[in-house]
């Protein structure tokens, strides 16, 4: 059926004018091999669009039919002749070159001449009744004279044309230079202009003969005649006139007597011409017209399946009409076209792809009886080359409703039939799907990429290759359990199982197996119950029975690979995130937040959902810090098939469909982890036995049902279980992290001082530690500071413990005392000192850290307390000092004049609560200024500044500067 299934490869090529060059021996002469290579080699897409053939000088070209001068009596056997493409295409030529090594001063001019006439006589005899142009090429040694400088060239040139019976136009000179390629392109471009001389005349011949047709019986010879010039404009390529006559061919088509004896023929030719037009308008930059074109076309033909015994032909004819219009959309994209989401190749291509499915689904209806099929010599006898495209071989150019030979006709349908039946469809269909699959994908459409990508998988799985099958489907159903399409998801994984077992794939067998046994399953309960004997056996370490509807010959591989793999112990992991399996679990820690002193608890949940109770072999709880994986461990002691024998027993893995079960660990926190968090990494459950075959389940975190989980802002309360009460699953919440806190210090700190501090003062600090423990504590370390923050950055502040430490070359902001060991109820009492250099307020922090041997569970641990306190400090300054200028006559003034006494009044005011002791003042003066009197003596050294009290200084000052002040 390759007429139904396979374009011809002369109607998707772009048609090139057939240029032949005789003449030319490019095996022995280096010359005519260096021109042929110029002609065919390298064509750039700027270079003319011919295509070039080399042929002989005596080649015998195909006859020329004698012309019919009426159609009066003529009855068309057909519409398009298998060999007429191919004929214009590779056969006859637009223009034959004649090549001969002749040079204008040649001195046997006269017996070349006369070879040269004989050549190309040759040549036209052989071309009697065409009308090709013949033109001659002179390879001439050296390169021609301007025009008119050479008198001899141009005598010779006129005597060899009248020798050769051609015109001037048709007269080439070809030096064989250096400028090889230059010269070959002028000599294309005139060739080019001849080829569509010729295809121009081809065409408006064939357009004459409709002045003598009929529409009675001269219908194919419209649709042929429109054919045949659109295709000759194309080959002149004016593309435009050629969409015109397809279109009218089209057109013609559709006015077309149709019956079952020539359906086949007319669909056909009309998607040769359909594919044409469409082709045309994407090249013309209209894909709309395209598109237009193509929905009219199968809005047409989609209801005309012809005989009913043959409709597989049909579905085959439709999807092989969706496939090429796919391509020619892709093409056009690829070289520019736009498309969008709603109108892209992809919806193409899937059509395509439904009708090859509906194709072996009438294939299986109608092929699928032996009794009918026919031998290999039978096919061959009714299917092969016929002479028109779409008629049949055993009933050729025959054009009556009925057929000739009802006999005849039923060996040809039965024929075709065995030939349909042979053919493996779903390697058909899975190219279809992939184109269509990789377009959606482009375009993002995820649903229906993974919607085609399932149909692949189950096409991978009818062409018996199971593992891409399986590999396809285990891609998309992540995505379907995410959106809860519980019976698209379980009938993706019921083909999946029935892959796995034919490959043996345990992993993908197992983790099939939990899913479809789960609650989420919409398979049938003896349909569970079958899937999780199955299962158990498995974990049980012998082959599984067979999954119903598999091929004999299939399953006899599949058991031999089972038998084989099961022969030595199988261990492997399944990663239960995104899984609906049939066993959930979840983990909870007790509390939010623990002391470093008290245990943690940890519960973790495990509910079933398949038919049967399970035994499982061991429950691990494995954490980031993986110090505490041993203190999270449950073995059972059975076997995976036994019964339970005490199911109270909290370490027996013994779990009933729909009966949640918690068990319940604990363990002391390690001193690493204070400060910090313990979470817990994954859940591990194991099936099976080490020896035989094990499955290790691991769910990530807490476990739970990752994909419906609820993700709110709020987090829910924490409840522990209480035990002898029925477990609530829905109540039972994850927590997979808990906090980890330093013990409470028992032990008082107080820090005792006089505010406020003055400013540049050396402050006392007073730090009183109490020991409140029932032991002694030891590693005791007193640190007394300031804050930590940006106001502090610049070191404006000192703490030492000793006064002579502020003499230090690098003062810090902070002090540290170790005090070893304090004993039970002692107190001790340290002494800092501070100094500020800026006034402000500070937080004083004062830290002691020690560390204590406390019991817990009759278990002796060492705990690592702290103990802190902090006050506020103000700084404020001692004195307020202000200085104004007076007359003599103690009169504020501003300015003072040069040689000029006048007084300087100095106010002192005491801030402080304290009264401030002063011992000694003096006034530092410009070089300028001068005192009255050589001697300075301080008014208040001596004295006592109490507060709120003021001290006035007055000096009565002389200028002996030339300058103002």
């Amino acid at each position: 059926m390759s007429w139904v299934s396979e374009l011809p490869g002369e109607l998707v090529s772009r048609p090139l004018g057939l240029v032949a060059l005789t003449g030319l021996d490019t095996t022995y002469n280096a010359v005519h091999k260096a021109i042929w290579d110029s002609f065919c080699n390298n064509r750039r897409p700027d270079r003319v669009p011919l295509q070039f053939k080399v042929c002989k000088a005596d080649h015998e070209y195909q006859k020329c039919k004698q012309k019919r001068t009426s159609y009066e009596w003529y009855i068309p056997k057909g519409i398009l002749k298998t060999n007429w493409m191919h004929k214009h295409l590779h056969d006859i030529p637009a223009v034959v070159i004649v090549f001969f090594d002749l040079d204008w001063d040649e001195p046997l001019w006269k017996e070349k001449q006369m070879e040269c006439a004989t050549r190309v006589e040759i040549v036209r005899n052989s071309l009697l009744g065409r009308n090709t142009k013949i033109a001659v090429v002179l390879i001439q040694k050296n390169a021609p004279l301007p025009p008119g400088e050479d008198l001899m060239a141009a005598e010779r040139a006129v005597s060899l044309c009248s020798s050769c019976d051609i015109s001037a136009k048709s007269l080439y000179v070809l030096p064989h230079t250096d400028h090889l390629i230059g010269y070959t392109m002028r000599l294309e471009n005139a060739f080019y202009e001849q080829a569509q001389a010729y295809y121009h005349q081809e065409a408006r011949k064939v357009k004459s003969h409709k002045d003598f047709l009929n529409k009675t019986t001269h219908q194919l010879l419209f649709v042929r005649h429109q054919f045949k010039s659109a295709f000759f404009n194309e080959l002149k390529q004016d593309s435009h006139t050629a969409i015109k006559h397809y279109k009218q061919a089209y057109g013609y088509i559709l006015d077309l007597r149709m019956h079952d004896t020539n359906m086949l023929e007319i669909k056909t030719v009309a998607g040769f011409i359909n594919y044409k037009i469409c082709r045309l308008s994407f090249q013309h930059n209209a894909p709309l017209d395209a598109i237009a074109q193509f929905r009219k076309h199968i809005d047409f033909f989609k209801s005309k399946s012809g005989i009913p015994e043959l409709a597989f032909e049909h579905s085959a004819w439709m999807s092989k009409q969706f496939q090429v219009f796919g391509d020619l959309f892709d093409e056009a994209i690829k070289l520019g076209l736009t498309a969008i989401q709603t109108q892209h190749p992809g919806f193409y291509y899937q059509q395509a792809a439904n009708h090859a499915v509906f194709r072996k689904q009438l294939c299986q209806g109608l092929c699928m009886h032996p009794h009918e099929l026919k031998s290999a010599d039978v096919v061959a006898e009714y299917l092969g080359h016929v002479e028109f495209y779409g008629q049949r071989k055993w009933r050729q150019g025959h054009q009556s409703i009925e057929p000739p030979d009802l006999q005849v006709e039923r060996e040809g349908i039965l024929a075709l039939q065995t030939k349909e039946r042979q053919v493996d469809h779903s390697w058909l269909i899975i190219p279809l799907l992939s184109s269509a699959v990789a377009q959606f994908r482009k375009y993002k459409s995820p649903r229906m990429k993974r919607f085609l990508m399932v149909q692949m998988g189950e096409e991978y799985y009818h062409a018996k290759d199971y593992v891409k099958a399986l590999i396809l489907l285990n891609k998309v159903m992540w995505d379907y359990r995410g959106e809860k399409w519980w019976k698209l998801l379980t009938s993706i994984l019921d083909t999946s199982l029935k892959c796995a077992y034919l490959t043996a794939k345990v992993q993908e067998y197992v983790s099939n197996c939990m899913e479809l046994v789960g609650r989420c399953s919409q398979c049938s309960p003896d349909e569970k119950a079958r899937i999780q004997m199955n299962l158990i056996k498995v974990m049980s370490h012998k082959s599984p029975d067979t999954e119903p509807g598999l091929d004999q010959g299939c399953i006899e591989k599949a058991n031999a690979s089972w038998a084989e793999l099961l022969s030595h112990p199988v261990i492997f992991t399944i990663e239960m995130h995104g899984l609906i399996p049939f066993i959930e679990t979840k983990a909870c820690f007790g509390d939010e937040a623990v002391s470093a002193d008290h245990k943690v608890t940890l519960e973790v949940c495990l509910r079933v959902g398949c038919p049967f109770p399970v035994r499982l072999s061991k429950l691990l709880v494995l954490f980031t810090n993986q110090k505490y994986n041993p203190h999270c461990v449950t073995a059972d002691r059975l076997g995976i098939s036994a019964a339970s024998e005490n199911e109270a027993d909290m370490g027996d893995l013994y779990l009933r469909p729909e009966e949640p079960r918690i068990f319940c660990f604990s363990f002391l926190p390690l001193s690493e982890d204070v400060g910090k968090q313990i979470e817990i990494s994954s859940l591990a459950l194991e099936m099976g036995s080490d020896s035989g075959c094990c499955a290790v389940l691991r769910w990530t975190g807490g476990g739970g049902d990752n994909l419906f989980q609820p993700t709110g802002p709020t987090r829910p309360v924490i409840k522990p279980h209480t035990p002898g009460t029925p477990v609530d699953w829905n109540a039972f919440i994850v927590n997979p992290v808990v906090r980890v806190n330093a013990r409470k210090a028992l032990l008082e700190v107080k820090l005792e001082h006089e505010p406020p501090c003055l400013l540049n003062e050396v402050y006392s600090i007073t730090a009183v530690i109490d020991n409140k423990e029932d032991c002694d504590i030891q590693d005791v370390r007193l640190s007394l500071g300031i804050q930590e923050s940006e106001e502090n950055q610049d070191n404006s502040t000192q703490v030492c413990h000793d006064v002579s430490g502020f003499e230090s070359v690098t003062p810090l902001n902070n002090c540290h005392m170790e005090l070893g060991t304090i004993k039970k109820g002692q107190r001790v009492v340290k002494q800092f000192f501070m100094k500020c250099l800026l006034t402000g307020n500070r937080t004083v922090v004062s830290t002691v850290s020690y560390s204590v041997q406390v019991m817990v569970d009759k278990h002796k641990i060492t705990c690592d307390c702290q103990a802190e306190e902090q006050v506020n400090i103000v700084t404020v300054r001692p004195l307020d000092v202000s200085i104004k200028l007076e007359s003599m006559k103690f009169e504020t003034i501003e300015a003072v004049h040069a040689e000029d006494p006048f007084l300087l009044t100095t106010d002192i005011r005491c801030t402080s609560p304290w009264p401030i002791e002063m011992k000694n003042s003096y006034i530092e003066l410009s070089e300028f200024i001068h005192t009255a009197c050589d001697e300075f003596e301080s008014q208040i050294a001596g004295g006592k500044i109490v507060t709120f009290g003021y001290n006035i200084l007055r000096r009565e000052k002389e200028s002996r500067s030339s300058q103002r002040v």
